[in-house]
């Protein structure tokens, strides 16, 4: 069954008038495919397209970590609860996926600087060097890299959450409650291991350590602890790898606590706008975090959100992940490519091991 749907609606978002374009297809294997075209309006009678595209059979039940490789031109990305590396091939456009071999768990998933076929990925409480060929259907470990929150009970219930390197290599990555209550039981912690195998603790406190991003033109560090409703901007020394002076720049809060947007993964462009996945919100919200403005708000047809990443030939394509847990229904855990942003994101950093 396939179906285009053409619809004009009006929402009072920050003076945007939405126009989509939906084209529904629902294939024989009962897999649900749902493109838009959403055309954005705003105050000044301004107005520009954007394409929401899924990438066939890339579906993962906890899409997360998505990582462009500038070199190989591949996204890769991870499912979580299936301890799975996927690979979308630019070239080929094609998804390619391997369950990683005594793994219950893949957090996220960075490419090892100076090869080709070598990833540091979260698993449970450690960051493991994995082997993947990335047409295989299955991944090897090699070797753990480093693991935290040992001989401690508390921590049991624990696992990696996000990870990304700053543009010198080092690895950030934090932790999360994964069994219990991430509100009230804030163990996550956040850490950064850098070349030759220091690990060091950044910050404690963490109820779920998620999205990262760095802006190296203006020394800037943005985290986001999803159970604080808000995107935290840091001053970072760029040669020590050290973040300080913690300001709120993006706050997601509102009426009343279940209507509170959770910020998830994010990402950010060439012009320092940085981009926020809402889990619960359908939404990818671009932000300036000078003035803390919304730019944009990128719909999409699944209600969690996770994370994006620019990629791309000219990285001006915005893969997003997304996910299906809770039982949302189809499309959710499909990947995302939205084109026509007028944006391009800054190339991601390898870890230096």
């Amino acid at each position: 069954m396939h179906r285009s749907l053409m619809y004009r609606q009006s929402f009072l978002w920050y003076s945007v008038l939405i126009v989509s374009c939906i084209d529904l297809s629902v294939k024989a294997n009962g897999q649900v495919a749902i493109s838009m075209a959403v055309t954005v309006r705003n105050a000044n009678n301004e107005t520009m397209t954007y394409q929401v595209e899924p990438l066939a059979n890339s579906y993962a039940e906890l899409g997360e970590g998505p990582h462009w490789d500038v070199e190989t031109q591949n996204l890769y990305y991870v499912d979580i609860t299936g301890g799975k590396l996927l690979r979308y091939s630019y070239k080929d456009d094609k998804v390619y996926e391997a369950k990683i071999e005594g793994e219950d768990l893949a957090s996220f998933v960075v490419p090892v600087a100076g090869t080709l076929d070598t990833f540091a990925v979260g698993a449970g409480r450690r960051v493991i060097i994995v082997k993947w060929d990335g047409i295989s259907t299955t991944a090897q470990v090699e070797s753990t890299l480093f693991e935290v929150q040992k001989n401690d009970k508390r921590f049991e219930g624990n696992r990696f959450n996000d990870g990304k390197c700053d543009p010198k290599g080092r690895l950030f990555a934090g932790t999360m409650r994964y069994v219990g209550d991430e509100f009230e039981h804030r163990w996550g912690e956040l850490y950064k291991y850098e070349e030759g195998g220091n690990v060091e603790l950044v910050k404690t406190d963490v109820g779920i350590s998620n999205g990262l991003a760095w802006n190296e033109k203006t020394n800037k560090f943005y985290y986001i602890d999803t159970t604080d409703f808000e995107v935290k901007e840091y001053d970072y020394d760029m040669e020590k790898g050290k973040p300080a002076n913690p300001k709120v720049v993006f706050n997601l809060r509102r009426d009343s606590p279940k209507n509170h947007l959770l910020p998830d993964g994010m990402t950010i462009d060439t012009d320092g706008n940085i981009y926020i996945a809402t889990f619960n919100g359908h939404t990818i919200y671009k932000v300036n975090p000078v003035t803390g403005k919304i730019l944009m708000e990128i719909k999409l047809p699944c209600k969690q959100i996770t994370s994006a990443a620019f990629g791309g030939p000219n990285m001006d394509i915005l893969y997003v992940t997304t996910s299906a847990r809770g039982n949302e229904p189809k499309p959710a855990g499909t990947t995302y490519k939205v084109t026509g942003l007028k944006a391009k994101g800054l190339p991601m950093t390898k870890i230096q091991i």
